[in-house]
């Protein structure tokens, strides 16, 4: 029997079909050698152009589909007739504006990223990469082009760290066209960022500093008395160091009060891989105020953060919360680099700090280094929150001292545990291209 099985070409019949292990290759009378060869996993396959034995590779399915082949046709065969031995790769993405929709399309369907991250690339896509290149043909983007539409003019207006994001973008964009056969060649392949400019980008600087927390930790004390869920939210950043995203969006569930634990799910992560963090006395006792006086406003809800709809605050409602708070002062990453910088001056291990920030590992520390060292970063933790307790922290959890002695964990330092200074073997959240 045939592996080859003729059909009314369409995407809706090649995944049909794909079902059927029998069918190795598509063919479509009305398109006269053209060809679809399944692969292996039978959810991708290759469009071919055939002539005699000669199979000629056009281009990958599903990143083009049938209705882009089979208009990209005519010009394939004009260009196999002009040179038999050519290329006929269907080069659908002429301009770089048909490249950035393209991509745009494929990162708002791919459910690896996060919301935020689609969202972030779709605007820098439609504000400022195809206003600058939208006309540009795809083989003519040199770098003296890209510097003169892009690089030069958008450094004028923008922050340097944010040009070299939208660098970034624009080459895995053109190396991933590049891969899948869509373009004949890849015009950012050997460009780098520092090509265009030497100017270093410096990190910003901190807006919070150890010596502004005797008077933020009072601040939040009282805006707890009188709004809960905001101070809370910052106060939960501030004592775990976790990003505003991952914060606003736990749940009660996550929460484990007898293994003294806080679960964030991969998929709440920066990083996508889930981070467990240990709970001190404090936060224990922090946790149970806080939902008694959910409980008190009528909400026996999942969420520790929710909106009025009953879902978990969104990002813009949670950066409304720190608008407020913060009055344009600091931001709610700010909350985050205090608490890092604030670990470091306590001795706490560099290593344990990037531990409880959930960075991700450099390569020697993640082939060696298996154990998620839980009681190192308990005695960080607790070492911390004493050091906040000194600068008002006591009054929101209200904890005794007896309460001190059940939970096992001293109300005062832990004479060096966890403190050992190691080489930087951590990468911190600066992307590079």
């Amino acid at each position: 029997m045939s592996k080859t099985r003729a059909v009314k070409l369409s995407d809706p019949e090649i995944r049909r079909q794909s079902a059927d292990a029998a069918v190795h290759d598509l063919r479509d009378p009305r398109y006269p050698g053209l060809y679809l060869r399944f692969g292996q996993d039978r959810q991708r396959a290759s469009w071919y152009l055939v002539k005699g034995k000669a199979w000629k590779h056009i281009a990958r399915w599903p990143e083009l589909g049938t209705a882009a082949v089979v208009a990209e046709l005519p010009a394939i065969r004009q260009r196999l007739l002009r040179d038999p031995d050519g290329s006929v790769g269907a080069n659908t993405l002429a301009t770089c504006g048909q490249l950035l929709d393209w991509y745009a399309d494929r990162m708002s369907r791919d459910r690896s990223l996060s919301v935020k991250r689609k969202t972030g690339s779709m605007s820098a896509i439609r504000c400022h990469l195809k206003p600058r290149l939208e006309e540009v043909r795809s083989h003519s983007l040199t770098a003296a082009a890209l510097d003169k539409e892009l690089m030069w003019p958008a450094q004028q207006e923008l922050s340097l760290s944010y040009v070299r994001q939208l660098f970034g973008l624009l080459v895995v964009a053109f190396r991933q066209a590049h891969k899948l056969g869509l373009i004949d060649s890849n015009p950012m392949a050997g460009l780098k960022f520092v090509d265009f400019t030497k100017a270093r980008i410096m990190p910003k600087a901190a807006r919070l500093r150890g010596v502004h927390l005797v008077d933020i930790v009072p601040m939040l004390a009282d805006l707890f008395e009188q709004r809960p869920a905001e101070a809370m939210l910052a106060i939960m950043m501030l004592c775990h160091g976790t990003r505003v995203g991952e914060t606003r969006m736990a749940r009660w569930s996550d929460i484990s009060m007898a293994d003294a634990e806080w679960f964030i799910p991969a998929e709440n992560t920066k990083t996508r891989t889930e981070h467990r963090l240990p709970l001190t006395a404090q936060t224990k006792a922090l946790l149970s105020r806080y939902r008694a006086a959910q409980v008190s406003q009528g909400y026996e809800g999942i969420y520790l953060f929710p909106s009025r709809r009953g879902r978990a605050l969104s990002e813009g409602q949670a950066s409304a919360v720190f608008t407020r708070i913060g009055q344009g002062e600091w931001t709610s990453h700010d909350l985050r680099k205090v608490a890092r910088t604030a670990w470091t001056d306590l001795g706490i291990d560099g290593h344990i700090g990037e531990m409880l920030l959930n960075h991700s590992l450099g390569k020697i520390a993640s082939t060696y280094i298996n154990t998620q060292a839980r009681a190192q970063r308990l005695a960080a933790l607790v070492k911390w929150h004493c050091w906040l307790d000194e600068r008002g922290f006591k009054a929101i959890h209200n904890l005794t001292d007896a309460q001190y002695e059940d939970s096992q964990n001293p109300a005062q330092g832990t004479n060096g545990v966890g403190c050992e200074a190691v080489s930087n073997i951590v990468n911190g959240e600066v992307s590079k291209v």
